[in-house]
């Protein structure tokens, strides 16, 4: 039998019985989904969407009313259960705000309205063709998430010529109480990714208990583990050199999966290919501005 494909499904950790019959959360929509973090305070899921053509998007999902999270409660939700939203951006003069590309400063801050979905089991069209170029905001590679500080930080990747504006990566932060995204941090684009020096690609990511945030670096060339501090500023932590190309053409695979132990004594990291886990133990120590 044939079924559907680009749902979110909740695996439980804890309980094994729990998975062995997955069922699709079909209320958080059908597309090329990303990442998911929930807001703790105010219930929110928010989602990203790893898709071009057109460029993705970042989504809100609002549960129904009286809906309280616990184990096995997304299973017992409706298809169509809450509403999934899209942004629509506006710079402080007002202006609509296309793509997140043309911000071009760290610090830039956009307002943020929620514009519904039509039809989030996209039946007939992509959820990200159903909004007219002036509805929603898009962005290129939309791809890790993560909660702290009381919001969400999104990683946009990349962008080329499907963007209004060139750039090898950003990190921005939705603070849902202002309902604003600010641009946290701003790669320029990497001229040679063969060599150490400037990141480009970022994709998972994770809050230091330290200040600021851990990158995983999933871009051309070599790759990194890099940090970036409250202002922007970004650092080395580690680089893979597990060569899984050959001598003439090297290619190292993308860190993933970063993540603090809750001590925040231990970060976590993957390397994807061929598949290693890594314990980095520090000393690790608050970060300067």
């Amino acid at each position: 039998m044939t079924k559907d494909h680009g749902y979110v499904f909740e695996v439980d950790p804890c309980d094994r019985r729990a998975n062995r019959s997955p069922k699709p959360l079909k209320f958080f929509g059908r597309y090329d989904h990303e990442a998911v973090v929930i807001d703790p305070r105010r219930g929110h899921a928010y989602l990203t969407e790893d898709a071009s053509g057109p460029n993705g998007l970042f989504f809100r999902w609002t549960p129904p009313k009286g809906f309280e999270y616990g184990p096995g409660k997304f299973r017992k939700l409706a298809d169509d259960a809450g509403v999934l939203q899209a942004p629509k951006c506006f710079d402080s003069g007002g202006k609509f705000v296309d793509d997140l590309s043309r911000a071009t400063k760290i610090g830039t801050v956009y307002g943020v309205d929620w514009m519904d979905v039509p039809d989030r089991d996209a039946r007939t069209t992509p959820v990200r063709k159903q909004f007219k170029d002036d509805q929603v905001t898009r962005a290129r590679k939309l791809e890790g998430m993560w909660w702290g500080d009381g919001g969400a930080y999104i990683v946009s990747s990349y962008a080329r010529e499907e963007s209004p504006g060139r750039h090898d990566g950003q990190v921005w932060f939705y603070d849902p109480k202002r309902r604003t995204l600010t641009l946290k941090v701003l790669l320029g684009v990497n001229p040679d990714p063969s060599e150490d020096g400037a990141f480009d690609g970022p994709d998972n990511i994770t809050v230091s208990p330290y200040g600021g945030i851990v990158l995983a670096e999933d871009g051309e060339g070599v790759s990194h583990l890099f940090g970036a501090t409250e202002s922007g500023r970004t650092y080395p932590i580690a680089r893979n050199d597990l060569n899984v190309g050959t001598e003439e053409e090297p290619e190292y695979s993308e860190f993933a999966g970063v993540t603090f132990s809750p001590d925040g004594k231990t970060l976590y990291a993957n390397i994807q290919d061929p598949g290693i886990l890594l314990a980095i133990t520090g000393p690790w120590k608050r970060q300067k501005r």
